[in-house]
Formats: C-alpha cells, structure tokens, sequence
C-alpha cells in the first residue's frame, strides 16, 4: 500500500475536500463549499485528511458539543458546536472513489478515533446508511436505530461509540 499522512485540515485543502465530498455524496446529501469551509475554520481539531503522496484522498469532519441531537440540521453548520464538549459528532467519513476499496477508510477511521480519545473526548455518534452499519460496527460503533434526520430526503440510522471502553 503506498504511503499515506494523516493530518489537521487547513484552508487551502477546501477545494479537494470539496471535490470529494461533491463525488462521493448524492444531491442533498453533500456539503456545500461554505458548510466545508465553515468546518475547517470553526474546529480543525476535529478535521483530519489522509493525502497520499499527491492529493488528499478522504476525510473526517466532526463537531463537539455537550448534548447530543442527531436529527439537529443546524449542527451540520456548527451552530451548537462547543469546542469543550464532550460528545463528537461526525459529520462526513469520505474517500475519494478512485481510492475506496484499499483500506484508507480504516486508516482514517482509527487515527480519528484515536484522536478523539487523546482529546478526552467520550464518545462519537454519526448517522449513516444501512448499508454502512456493518462497516461502522467494525470500529465498535453500536446501531442505535433509526434516526428523526431526513437530511438528503434520505432514511439513516444513528450509530456511537464509547471512548471510555476502548
């Protein structure tokens, strides 16, 4: 597997973080430039790449906050957001396409973990498809049913993990 970096966002990474996210994400379902870039500004801490050595190939987005509400489209905006907040909230997993497939999304998933834990944080949630429940439950993540979110016009399911366990 070739050589792969995982690091914190910054500025000039929104045009491919966009790129990804536009490609890899449905219609609604994707965020827009601004809710990227308002991500990278307000909480780099919780927003990690993987590049190889030519182009950033995936990412993690997440928020903090002290109340977890999932179905909350707001907080996809970071209103809410508390950098001290105890609760991770993710908010896009994504590898570019051309690189799924190869094990990146581990890589990623287990340096953001890891990263959470060493920000004392006590736990993730996200919401994703059914189809990715078995992926997510891999990393220890628990299936906590069907979630009020309709984001994207679509069905999802709410899924965490606890940090205190692990």
């Amino acid at each position: 597997m070739p050589e792969v970096n995982i690091r914190i966002v910054n500025e000039q990474d929104l045009d491919r973080c966009f790129e990804i996210e536009s490609v890899s994400y449905s219609g609604d379902e994707a965020a827009t430039k601004d809710k990227i870039l308002k991500r990278i500004k307000t909480y780099p801490e919780g927003f990690i790449v993987l590049e190889n050595d030519t182009e950033i190939v995936g990412f993690i987005n997440s928020g903090a906050t002290q109340k977890v509400e999932l179905s909350d489209e707001e907080f996809k905006e970071l209103i809410g957001h508390d950098p001290e907040g105890k609760h991770i909230i993710i908010l896009s997993v994504v590898i570019h396409p051309d690189y799924q497939g190869k094990g990146m999304a581990s890589k990623l998933m287990n340096s953001f973990i890891n990263k959470m834990k060493a920000l004392g944080k006590s736990d993730i949630f996200l919401i994703c498809q059914t189809e990715l429940i078995d992926m997510y439950a891999r990393y220890g993540f628990v299936n906590l049913g069907i979630s009020d979110s309709d984001h994207g016009g679509m069905s999802w399911n709410e899924m965490s993990l606890s940090l205190e366990d692990t």
